[in-house]
């Protein structure tokens, strides 16, 4: 589902966010990346969802090397991926019920269809009355679900998630959880970026931890001190 071979992400006159990563997520894998502000969880997002090219080394995904992905192919391979942005990037003149439809309207699916799945994944989330809100009026909780909402609509292959519940309660948290567990238990892979040591040890997934741009641990515990 996703490979990396010595993927090096650096910016001019920075210290690189990412340092000769190797690693494999398998279809079908739930795995948690972490690691402190500045490690590289970010940057690994945007680089699968080809957001931003790698500076060096291979990077695969749906066995297609993104390196050899022309420009106007980009939008057709982001359809089967749903992301939820760390700063949520919903669109302001669009109501709740509008961002979570896009996607599908991209797909090209009949109105019906798109209302009737956006109103069940506005209900799965809590924010059934809130559709015709648009995005600046809503709490950043609010704003964190309806991005989570916009993620997992569409039934993605892939689903990537920056800190999906960083703006969330308790009760929130479990229930956005839940939603990504139900999706994963549908086949979606799923990879979400967190520094929440309470999600990690709660949710026993595979963690990838990074410091400093390099991959430091990879299993089921974090071991490296300062990656939560």
């Amino acid at each position: 589902m996703i490979q990396l071979y010595h993927v090096t992400k650096q910016y001019a006159g920075e210290a690189p966010a990412l340092r000769d990563v190797t690693l494999r997520v398998e279809k079908g894998e739930f795995v948690f990346v972490t690691g402190p502000s500045g490690a590289g969880k970010s940057t690994l997002i945007r680089l699968i969802f080809c957001a931003e090219a790698a500076t060096s080394g291979q990077l695969l995904v749906f066995g297609r090397n993104l390196a050899k992905v022309r420009p106007s192919q980009v939008p057709y391979l982001r359809r089967a991926i749903g992301v939820v942005f760390q700063d949520f990037k919903l669109l302001p003149d669009r109501t709740v019920a509008e961002n979570v439809a896009f996607p599908l309207e991209v797909r090209g699916l009949f109105p019906k269809d798109v209302r009737r799945k956006v109103q069940g994944m506005l209900r799965s989330v809590g924010l059934e009355l809130k559709a015709g809100k648009f995005p600046l009026s809503l709490s950043g909780g609010e704003q964190q679900r309806v991005a989570v909402a916009r993620a997992l609509v569409g039934d993605p292959a892939l689903l990537l998630a920056d800190e999906p519940t960083g703006n969330l309660d308790p009760e929130r948290t479990l229930e956005v959880m839940e939603l990504l567990q139900a999706a994963n238990a549908r086949g979606t892979t799923v990879v979400v970026a967190t520094h929440d040591r309470q999600l990690l040890e709660r949710y026993k997934r595979r963690i990838l931890a990074l410091e400093r741009g390099q991959l430091v641990s990879d299993g089921a515990q974090v071991r490296q001190a300062g990656t939560a």
